[in-house]
């Protein structure tokens, strides 16, 4: 049986933490062949392939909770959309507004999450490998996984948001589109109005609230993952049901925490009516500072963590499908790329 180290933390030349034997046997591969001697290049692909399916998975099959999300995380909703759980809205949403509404502006996001999500993993492994190196040579660094998963989410959303305005689906179109009652219809409708009538700055209205939110977001879901694995898979073999537990309760520990911040980004990029005519704002909304003091004026310190139940059971399934699709990839193409090599 041939086992290769398929670890987040993996690299193309040698990733820190254990390893595989140094041998494999009975796989087809010449005595000594492992993972660490995969030419560079090859890996780098490795790594961007499985990261683009891993995306384009985890924002498909959570795509609906998703929008639960969004709607939960309103601060004064329609009557008609006060849900008292995950399932109650989606069985709502189904039954009162058609069977495809949760899955409104799916279509685009799938189009943007392949490309980010390759640049995002391929950079967390090649930083992560680089830093561990500085900080602990030969072993695995908290401190390198929280760097290199905070660069990598500055590159993801350097990616993704202008990549996103320009497949003319942005966050602040798809979480419009999510809303109870929404005035647009399509993708494109929508675009259209929210530029005529709010301008271009209206697309990057909550980008630097977006940014804030994720660069913790993932620092603490890739040391949470992490630490996991040391403990569950210490050998760091594919092992599916170790990298679906620890991405499950990474994702989980990272959605609960920053809450707050999500809740504030969805304010902006919804500019919710109802909400800011209660207290007489008139215009549109901007800024990290003045969200936070939105948010807090409308609901208190609870206000801070509407939706929380939806986004945690949104990020659970969702980074437990992403970490599981990229590593089996992973392990897959990098057994394809060795046996070739023979």
């Amino acid at each position: 049986r041939m086992e290769l180290s398929c670890a987040m933390g993996g690299s193309a030349a040698a990733p820190p933490g254990p390893g595989p034997p140094a041998a494999a046997a009975g796989a087809g591969l010449m005595e000594g062949e492992e993972y660490e001697s995969l030419p560079s290049g090859a890996a780098l692909g490795t790594h961007m392939v499985a990261g683009a399916v891993a995306g384009i998975m985890e924002h498909t099959v959570m795509y609906p909770v998703d929008s639960v999300k969004t709607r939960m995380q309103s601060l004064q909703p329609d009557p008609r959309a006060r849900y008292r759980s995950v399932y109650e809205a989606l069985k709502k949403m189904v039954l009162t507004e058609g069977l495809w509404r949760p899955l409104r502006g799916i279509n685009v996001t799938m189009l943007g999450a392949g490309p980010a999500h390759a640049m995002y993993f391929a950079c967390y492994e090649s930083m992560k490998k680089s830093l561990s190196e500085i900080f602990q040579q030969g072993g695995n660094s908290h401190l390198a996984n929280g760097i290199a998963g905070s660069v990598a989410t500055l590159l993801h959303d350097a990616v993704m948001n202008p990549a996103e305005a320009m497949s003319l689906c942005p966050a602040v179109v798809k979480q419009r589109l999510q809303m109870f009652n929404s005035p647009y219809t399509s993708v494109l409708g929508c675009v259209r109005s929210v530029q005529r009538t709010e301008g271009l700055g209206a697309f990057y209205r909550s980008y630097t609230t977006q940014l804030s939110m994720n660069v913790p977001f993932q620092a603490l879901h890739f040391i949470t993952y992490e630490l996991l694995q040391e403990h569950l898979n210490p050998r760091r073999d594919y092992s599916p049901s170790s990298h679906v537990v620890a991405g499950a309760v990474a994702g989980a520990v990272a959605a609960a925490a920053t809450t707050p911040l999500d809740v504030c980004k969805t304010l902006l990029n919804t500019q919710e009516n109802t909400a800011l005519s209660s207290l007489g704002i008139r215009g549109h909304l901007s800024g990290m500072a003045n969200a936070f003091s939105t948010v807090y004026q409308l609901g208190g310190v609870p206000g801070f963590f509407k939706g929380v139940q939806a986004r945690v059971i949104y990020q659970m399934p969702s980074t437990a499908i992403a970490w599981s699709v990229y590593e089996f990839f992973k392990y897959f193409l990098t057994k394809h790329s060795l046996e070739k090599r023979t």
